[in-house]
């Protein structure tokens, strides 16, 4: 009886664990703004279209599909290209954090900004509107 309780607790915490697994890059704004540099990354901004026209990080090429809304995977997988990495931020970090883990799940290899657009900003790296 013990060993069929160790077992089953083993799996359980086995399973807890490896659902808390990150398969994507976090980086802090120092180093997603030089991994932005690069002409092979896409950016993407997961905000609200307000959030996105009130500032957004100053790049040639932002897009922006809101995570909150239904469609953002089906919009992601029209837009965004595998062969090339997603670099992702929003507000604070949660947002992106979500959308990178489900980026992850669909073969995307993704970079998300730690702390979001604030941090960006907190640390003087250029926005525009």
């Amino acid at each position: 009886m013990n060993r069929l309780i160790l077992s089953i607790m083993t799996l359980v915490s086995g399973s807890l664990f490896s659902c808390g697994q990150q398969n994507f890059k976090t980086v802090d704004a120092n180093e997603f703004e030089t991994v932005i540099s690069s002409d092979s990354v896409q950016l993407l901004d997961v905000r609200t279209a307000e959030e996105f026209n009130e500032a957004h990080i100053d790049a040639d090429s932002v897009i922006n599909i809101d995570k909150l809304q239904p469609d953002f995977m089906t919009k992601a997988r029209k837009i965004l290209k595998k062969d090339k990495p997603v670099a992702v931020y929003c507000r604070s970090g949660r947002r992106s954090a979500d959308a990178a883990q489900l980026l992850t799940e669909e073969g995307y290899k993704v970079i998300d900004l730690d702390g979001g657009i604030i941090e960006w900003e907190k640390r003087g790296k250029k926005t525009c509107k």
